[in-house]
């Protein structure tokens, strides 16, 4: 079965793309014309250089693919204007979505983000938990769902919805600075530390894309795709620590001015589309509960 695999050089994608060709399918890579393809070294794929952006791209791009997964968007440049979220996360998500309907409804593997849950009360919760997004990222993530699940509802699209929670491992940066800051003892701990988070292994997520575009059942439905257990901040630096034989770093520092000083940092980066050393979407880490229930992946997943 031949496949498309949109934002395949980047970390969650090329890790699907793999798991995919050693599943015995053929990946077809979307990516923009500038994309390095180092993750995916030593992997067969065809590539297609195309922009969520433009219509006729990915209109080749579908053209004889027999699933989309689309993890491709967006992601942590708090630089970018809204609209530049909106274009290519809710906007392109149609396109595409709009692409494959166009060749007779191709099923659709959309990568949505536990982040639309936002903040959580009462944690750990379900896919049932309301809507909470706190940033652009996640607001056009909410409306990139609602595009999907209208386009199933009301043309047949055949779409799954998945939301993976903290993804690491093999090739993340994000996650690599928090593991690299603990093992140095140079990463502060900001705010009171019992914040609960909750991590999951790339290979689980890509496992449970491929898990989802197998299960026809899934379709109409969103799934949280996370680790089996969840820590407070607390917790998971002392692993790190363990895990690096270091001691557990002491220095804490209270939110409240390191929020402010965020707050600071955009305004004056944003207008000149310089990317700000800080903003309030790195300290969700520190100040939001993010914790889930995973029982309805494992029982209609698997």
């Amino acid at each position: 079965m031949k496949v498309l695999v949109t934002g395949a050089n980047g970390f969650t994608g090329s890790h699907t793309a793999r798991l995919l060709v050693e599943g015995g399918y053929e990946v077809r890579a979307f990516v923009r014309a500038s994309a390095k393809m180092d993750l995916l070294e030593g992997v067969a794929f065809e590539r297609v250089d195309g922009d969520l952006t433009d219509h006729q791209s990915l209109r080749r791009a579908v053209k004889g693919v027999e699933r989309v997964f689309h993890i491709a968007a967006v992601y942590r440049e708090a630089k970018l204007a809204d609209r530049v979220y909106t274009d290519v996360n809710v906007e392109g998500t149609r396109r595409l979505a709009e692409a494959c309907l166009d060749e007779g409804g191709i099923p659709f593997v959309y990568c949505s983000t536990c982040g639309v849950h936002g903040e959580v009360q009462n944690p750990p919760v379900d896919e049932t938990a309301p809507y909470n997004p706190g940033d652009i990222y996640q607001k056009t993530k909410v409306e990139a769902e609602e595009v999907v699940m209208a386009l199933c509802r009301e043309r047949g699209l055949p779409a799954t919805v998945l939301r993976p929670v903290g993804i690491y491992g093999p090739g993340d940066r994000r996650f690599l600075k928090l593991f690299g800051g603990v093992a140095r003892g140079r990463f502060p701990l900001i705010g009171s530390g019992e914040v609960l988070y909750h991590l999951t292994h790339v290979e689980d997520v890509a496992r449970g894309f491929l898990k989802a575009a197998q299960t026809p059942e899934a379709q109409g439905g969103a799934f949280i795709l996370a680790g089996e257990r969840y820590t407070s901040i607390k917790e998971l630096i002392e692993l790190i620590a363990r895990e690096a034989g270091v001691a557990a770093p002491k220095v804490r520092i209270p939110a409240a001015p390191v929020y402010a000083a965020a707050v600071l940092c955009e305004g004056l980066c944003r207008p000149l589309g310089i990317e700000p050393p800080l903003h309030r979407r790195r300290l969700d880490f520190f100040l939001k509960d993010r914790a889930f229930r995973i029982d309805k992946a494992k029982e209609r997943l698997g």
